[in-house]
């Protein structure tokens, strides 16, 4: 992976979503990465943002990677601190925006 390509796949990140496995590896995402932070997910039903969705459809379970997980490999790829600059974070979207700051900068 170049850096060109490691700051295309963070500038997709949100921290919200899970990449499925094929998108990581359409994506480019090295598949070394995949295995190591693919998972199943479960739903949390009482709060929305706990909820996984796929095809705007509800699903109780989702095996793939988590793009926080992501964004932190590929933060720590370019070089980034990544506890320093995530230490005061509330959130995982939150988190993901400290890192593609620390990049930018």
């Amino acid at each position: 992976m170049n850096r060109l390509k490691a700051l295309a796949l963070l500038d997709e990140c949100t921290g919200d979503d899970i990449w499925s496995a094929d998108y990581c590896r359409q994506a480019g995402v090295a598949e070394i990465w995949i295995e190591e932070l693919a998972d199943a997910y479960e739903s949390g039903f009482q709060f929305d943002r706990d909820t996984i969705y796929c095809q705007d459809r509800v699903v109780n379970q989702y095996h793939g990677v988590r793009d926080v997980d992501l964004a932190y490999k590929l933060a720590g790829y370019l070089g980034v601190e990544t506890s320093r600059v995530t230490a005061s974070a509330l959130g995982r979207a939150a988190e993901v925006r400290a890192l593609k700051e620390a990049i930018d900068e």
